[in-house]
C-alpha cells in the first residue's frame, strides 16, 4: 500500500506547486491518507477540477491534475482490496480453551507471566458464571498492560489471551488488531480523534493491541496530538469495556511515564504484567524449537558455541536486550550459512540438508564468541 500512497502524495505535492496552492493540496492529500477524510477527498477533487477548468491552465497542470486523480483512485482501490482480502476475523482459529491454555503453557519461560494469565482467566471465567447465575459480579475491565523488553512474547501472549476471552464468551468477535503510534496520531489538530475512533470501531468486539504505546506521548513536538489521542482512547476504554479489550505494551520505564501522562488512563487497567528477559538456556530452547519447526538439527559442537555466545549476551545485555528477536536473527543467519555451504555439496544427503554445524554459526559470530 505504501507504494500507492507515496505515488499519490508525490503527484499531489507536484500539483500543489504548479498551481501555487500554498500547501492546500498537500494538506488535503495528507488528511486523506492519514484519516480517510471524505471532506478532504471532495476538496481535493474540486481543486483539481477548478485548476483544469481555469482558462490560464497549462498542459502540465492538466497532466498532473489527472495524475493526482488517477493515483488517488489507485490508492483507494488497492486499500479496499487489502481490506477485502485480509478481513480481521477470529473465526479461522478453531482452538478450544484447553488447546489455547496448552499453547500458552508451551511457551518457553515466562513462569510468572503464565501464572498471572491463568489467574486472570480463572477470575473472568468465574465472574461470567456468577453473572449467568444472577449473582453479583465485579465490573473490572478486561484491559491489560504488558511491560518488558522486545522479544519477550508480549504480542504472542496478547493474541492467546484474546482467543481465550473469545472462548470464554467475553468478546463478541475476538479478532486481533495491532496498531502503533502512526495508526493513531494524525498530522493535523482535530484529526487524531477521528483516527482513533476509526481504529476503535474496527477493534470493537475484539482485542486492540497497541505496541510501544509510550510513543504516543514521547514526542514533545506533537504533545497536543498525543493528548488528543489519549483523551479519545481513555473514553473508549470505559465506553466499550464490555466488548473491547485494549492491551498496551512497551518498555517498562517509558510505560510508567505513559500512564503518568493521563490521570484517568491507569485506572482503566486492572492488570499489569511484567515480561522478564530470557536467560541463556531459555533462549537456546527457543532456537531449538525454531529448528524443530523447520526440520533442522544443530550438532553438539555448534550448540556449545551458541550456548557460550548466548551466556555472554545475557551477561552483557543492555536495557533494550532483544531476547527472542536475537534468536530469530541467529536462526536466519544459521539457515542462510547452511544453504551457502550445502549448495556446494554434490548430491547432498538428507542429513546434509538438515544438519547445522559449527561453521554455519562461526561465519557471523566467530569474532563475538
Amino acid at each position: 500500500m505504501e507504494k500507492y500512497r507515496d505515488r499519490f502524495l508525490n503527484f499531489a505535492s507536484k500539483f500543489d506547486a504548479v498551481i501555487n496552492a500554498n500547501g492546500k493540496v498537500i494538506q488535503n492529500a495528507n488528511l486523506i491518507v492519514e484519516t480517510d477524510d471524505e471532506k478532504a477527498t471532495i476538496k481535493l477533487l474540486k481543486q483539481i477540477s477548478d485548476a483544469i477548468a481555469n482558462k490560464e491552465k497549462t498542459n502540465i497542470i492538466v497532466q498532473l491534475g489527472h495524475a493526482v486523480k488517477d493515483s488517488l483512485i489507485e490508492y483507494f482501490g488497492y486499500k479496499r482490496i487489502i481490506e477485502i482480502c485480509k478481513p480481521e476475523r477470529f473465526d479461522d482459529d478453531k482452538r478450544t480453551l484447553e488447546e489455547l491454555l496448552r499453547d500458552l503453557n508451551s511457551l518457553v519461560g515466562l513462569k510468572e507471566v503464565k501464572a498471572k494469565v491463568y489467574n486472570l482467566i480463572a477470575y473472568q471465567k468465574v465472574q461470567k458464571l456468577r453473572r449467568d447465575n444472577n449473582l453479583f459480579s465485579s465490573k473490572n475491565t478486561l484491559h491489560l498492560a504488558f511491560t518488558g523488553n522486545p522479544g519477550t512474547g508480549k504480542t504472542t501472549v496478547a493474541r492467546i489471551v484474546g482467543h481465550i476471552y473469545k472462548q470464554l464468551g467475553l468478546l463478541s468477535k475476538g479478532h486481533f488488531i495491532e496498531v502503533s503510534r502512526t495508526d493513531l496520531i494524525a498530522g493535523y489538530q482535530g484529526q487524531t480523534a477521528l483516527k482513533v475512533k476509526r481504529v476503535i470501531e474496527r477493534a470493537k468486539g475484539g482485542v486492540l493491541f497497541i505496541d510501544e504505546a509510550y510513543s504516543i506521548t514521547e514526542n514533545e513536538h506533537s504533545d497536543s496530538y498525543g493528548r488528543e489521542c489519549l483523551t479519545e482512547l481513555t473514553k473508549a476504554l470505559e465506553d466499550y469495556r464490555d466488548d473491547l479489550v485494549v492491551i498496551v505494551a512497551g518498555y517498562t520505564e517509558p510505560m510508567k511515564k505513559f500512564f503518568e501522562s493521563n490521570p484517568g488512563l491507569k485506572s482503566r487497567f486492572n492488570t499489569f504484567i511484567e515480561f522478564p528477559d530470557y536467560n541463556a538456556d531459555e533462549l537456546e530452547k527457543i532456537l531449538d524449537f525454531m529448528c524443530l519447526q523447520n526440520n533442522y538439527t544443530i550438532e553438539q559442537s555448534a550448540k556449545k558455541l551458541i550456548n557460550d555466545f548466548l551466556i555472554k549476551c545475557v551477561q552483557s545485555k543492555q536495557d533494550n536486550f532483544a531476547n527472542g528477536r536475537l534468536i530469530r536473527n541467529i536462526f536466519d543467519d544459521l539457515v542462510m550459512n547452511h544453504a551457502r555451504r550445502v549448495v556446494k555439496i554434490e548430491n547432498p544427503t538428507k542429513k546434509d540438508l538438515s544438519l547445522i554445524i559449527s561453521e554455519d554459526f562461526q561465519v557471523n559470530y566467530s569474532n563475538l564468541t
